[in-house]
């Protein structure tokens, strides 16, 4: 009956969000709050809550200062000259701009924390594929993947995990894993080339001045490959600057994609300018501003020191000096004293990332709820137990696979702790039981986390489509079948590189 009840509060929970039925927030409140009345267990629910919001208080707090923390080293312009990098690369065209949000998330994984990834990508990318008319959605499906590939590294977590409850090494698993989650990676790259063609071919492109040669150039290419120009120029000055101008080459197409604006042929303003030149600003009709060579809170005599402690935090998390809640907790206070040293400038950079912290903290303490009915009930034990007693008798010596293809849908299902410790040391004894490695399947679990980044129980997932004004259950239609086929690619290459 548990089992049963679990699967069915789970569908309820995604077809309602993906149908816009309800927002994320109530769903995740009321759905569970009603099942675990179905379950005859709702006198127990309060019991349920406190310890599910327990349990992810931890992380609510550090989403919360690290949005603050992150929010102000974007503000006195410490990840300015990376994002100009990115642009410069970008060009203004679809294909690059995709590829460049691939590249840029998958770096900024290395720190092992999904928030500050999507912090910092959507930051440097949002307003390029609003200017251009970018769907939304094909920037948060394709940080997400990037970063669920890289989620795997040792300090990320899901690694950690595994070691931790099969007791192995962590570089036993991680290691061998390297050329399989290479190739996950390098999947990653090819579609957002192939998304980035496909939004190319919908609005094409943006021609900005200096660039008249290029596109005199792509003109000559053969009819099927070539863009449809038609390029116009014009200067403007701006109260703060000047801003390039530039015209959307293409057509708009049928519509836009859920999660997007439609471009419209336009040379830049004042008002509307377009992504900029050699400085890198950038600034749409929704306010959204990054970039901006003249806002008043960039420290340019401060850079070093941001950026050092930037780097000391980041070291700090990987080598664990204290929990990651407190480091953070720290350095916002830190960035915000020596960068703001005025109590009414403090004030403001709170209050200018008042929104994101709330909206993400506020769906962290939902997401408790939903997690603490799925553990209390005992719906997700039986749920795991029921999938592992499912398996054939047959499948014994075949459990490394096992273990990865349930690791899809486990993962996305469950919080990582409830898979890795609570799912996985039961799949490890199968497969002892018929001469398979607990090494195997430890590595085989970790091939589910491109689609488990983008999880209703992640809280990192909220501030990415919180701050790229995407709905979540948009995000979840297109997302979910590019990173399972991705996870599907870490495993096939795994099996045939022989580490699973």
């Amino acid at each position: 009956m548990l089992t049963f009840l679990g699967f069915a509060m789970i569908a309820t929970f995604l077809v309602l969000i993906m149908m816009k039925k309800m927002s994320p927030i109530a769903a995740l409140v009321l759905i569970p709050a009603l099942f675990c009345v179905f379950a005859g267990k709702g006198a127990h629910l309060g019991d349920y809550v406190i310890d599910g919001v327990g349990k992810l208080a931890p992380t609510a707090a550090m989403l919360m200062f690290a949005i603050v923390y992150f929010g102000v080293m974007i503000d006195v312009g410490l990840f300015d000259p990376i994002v100009r990098g990115i642009l410069r690369f970008c060009k203004a065209d679809p294909v690059r701009v995709v590829v460049g949000t691939a590249v840029l998330a998958a770096i900024v994984s290395l720190d092992g924390d999904g928030s500050t990834t999507f912090m910092i990508t959507v930051s440097a990318m949002y307003p390029l594929y609003k200017r251009l008319g970018l769907s939304l959605v094909v920037m948060t499906g394709v940080a997400a993947t990037a970063n669920g590939v890289m989620n795997t590294l040792p300090w990320g977590g899901p690694t950690a995990r595994a070691a931790t409850a099969l007791k192995l090494d962590a570089s036993d698993i991680f290691v061998p894993m390297i050329p399989a989650l290479a190739v996950g990676l390098l999947f990653v790259f090819g579609l957002a080339y192939a998304l980035g063609l496909k939004e190319r071919r919908r609005i094409g492109t943006l021609v900005m001045p200096g660039e008249a040669e290029r596109v005199a150039a792509e003109a000559e290419e053969p009819a099927e490959e070539r863009l449809l120009v038609a390029t116009a120029t014009a200067t403007a000055t701006a109260t703060a600057g000047s801003a390039d101008a530039g015209t959307v080459i293409g057509s708009a197409g049928s519509g836009a994609p859920a999660g997007q604006s439609a471009p419209s042929a336009r040379t830049g303003s004042g008002d509307d300018p377009g992504p900029g030149s050699g400085d890198g600003s950038a600034a749409h009709e929704d306010g959204f501003q990054v970039l901006d060579p003249s806002r008043p809170t960039l420290r340019p005599r401060l850079y070093w020191f941001n950026a050092g402690l930037t780097v000391a935090l980041l070291t700090a998390m990987i080598t664990e000096l204290l929990p990651i809640p407190v480091l953070f907790l720290l350095a916002a206070a830190l960035a915000l004293t020596v960068n703001f040293p005025h109590m009414p400038d403090q004030k403001a950079r709170i209050a200018a990332h008042a929104d994101n912290v709330l909206n993400v903290a506020g769906m962290v303490f939902a997401a408790a709820v939903f997690t603490g009915v799925l553990s209390g009930t005992g719906m997700v034990k039986h749920m795991a137990d029921w999938l592992v007693g499912a398996i054939p008798e047959g499948m014994g010596p075949h459990m490394a696979l096992v273990t990865g293809l349930l690791s899809l849908p486990l993962t996305y299902f469950m919080s990582n702790d409830g898979f890795y410790f609570g799912v996985l040391p039961v799949l490890a004894e199968a497969g002892a039981a018929h001469g398979v490695s607990p090494l195997e399947i430890a590595r085989a679990s970790l091939v589910g986390q491109a689609l488990h980044m983008s999880s209703p129980l992640v809280p990192a997932v909220y501030v990415l489509v919180g701050m790229a004004k995407v709905e979540f259950g948009d995000h979840t239609r297109f997302t979910v079948k590019w990173a399972a086929l991705t996870s599907l690619v870490v495993l096939g290459a795994g099996m045939l590189f022989g580490i699973i």
